[in-house]
């Protein structure tokens, strides 16, 4: 999964404090013009006209998308809990 951020974006930093990504193999890239790579990563997934209106981004392996702060947290939150039960570990923090 990737999750396309940009500097100083509120909702961005609202996701990443609030989620462990990495330790959910989310892979962050953080658009700009020093960052042509992740734009062009954005460009393959044809996400560009989105990202100039909604970030963060979520790409999931099926290559779907979640826009949205709040929803992306709440799946990324619920996927950490699907882990946590399958290795069970239920409602650790």
């Amino acid at each position: 999964m990737t999750l396309f951020t940009k500097d100083n974006c509120e909702k961005c930093e609202y996701v990443k404090k609030r989620v462990d990504l990495k330790k959910l193999g989310v892979k962050v890239e953080v658009l700009g013009p020093d960052n042509p790579e992740s734009l062009a990563h954005l460009a393959w997934h044809e996400l560009v006209s989105l990202a100039e209106t909604q970030l963060p981004i979520l790409v999931l392996d099926d290559n779907s998308t979640l826009t949205g702060a709040i929803r992306i947290k709440n799946y990324l939150t619920a996927m950490r809990e699907k882990k946590r039960s399958a290795a069970g570990r239920p409602n650790e923090r």
